[in-house]
């Protein structure tokens, strides 16, 4: 359920058409870094956000936060309405930063 950093960096330089990048965090935290090419959808709308999204669709969604723990929480909503092809960033954005792009800044 869950994805690494370095895992995720891999997808994006392979086969970056088909994963969709979701930063589940808030909109405050999202203007303050973001991976770039995600899609804002913060965890407090995600129920109603999510509901006209395909099952059948089949790109890779990759969801994360600041740690991991509420992108967790989406990835198991999703992965109970269908979505098997949906996975958590270990570590959250702050992983990300700290193994692929410390450009991003920290927080």
């Amino acid at each position: 359920m869950e994805i690494s950093a370095q895992e995720l960096l891999l997808l994006m330089k392979e086969d970056t058409d088909n994963i969709q990048l979701i930063d589940c965090r808030e909109t405050d935290e999202w203007q303050l870094c973001r991976i770039e090419g995600s899609e804002l959808i913060p965890l407090s709308q995600f129920a109603a956000r999510t509901t006209s999204w395909d099952s059948a669709d089949e790109k890779k969604m990759v969801i994360y936060c600041h740690h991991g723990m509420r992108s967790l929480q989406a990835t198991a909503f999703l992965r109970n309405k269908g979505f098997e092809n949906t996975y958590s960033l270990k570590g959250g954005i702050d992983n990300w930063s700290v193994e692929v792009d410390p450009e991003v800044p920290r927080y």
